[in-house]
């Protein structure tokens, strides 16, 4: 499958510094911020710099050094945030029309500091 990236997506402007975030994490590869309307105490995304539409995008054409950027900056969000295992969190990522995305650019909710729920109502 062809993924087309649009440059002019939110995050890629967040990226180019034309939109101010809350940075909670930035690396070479990764930077994570709070979510400007949060659906949990804890909601941040974390995103890859590179121009990365859905996950499986950046799984199939991303450098090993940015995957393991990613994960690792994950991680290390989970562990500042203090959402780790014991009361838990969420981590989702949305793709396409029937994923319910968004923004066309591969982002990681990391949600927390609630009881969430069930993840889709039936």
């Amino acid at each position: 499958m062809t993924h087309s990236y649009d440059p002019q997506n939110i995050f890629a402007r967040i990226l180019r510094g034309e939109i101010p975030n809350k940075t909670v994490l930035e690396t070479a590869h990764t930077l994570a911020f709070h979510d400007i309307n949060p659906a949990a105490p804890v909601h941040v995304l974390v995103i890859p710099k590179g121009p990365y539409v859905t996950f499986d995008h950046f799984a199939a054409a991303a450098s090993a050094e940015e995957i393991v950027d990613f994960h690792r900056t994950s991680a290390k969000v989970c562990e500042t945030l203090g959402v780790v295992p014991g009361d838990g969190y969420r981590a989702i990522t949305n793709a396409g029309k029937h994923g319910m995305q968004e923004v066309p650019h591969y982002h990681l909710h990391i949600l927390g500091g609630k009881v969430l729920g069930p993840l889709i109502q039936r």
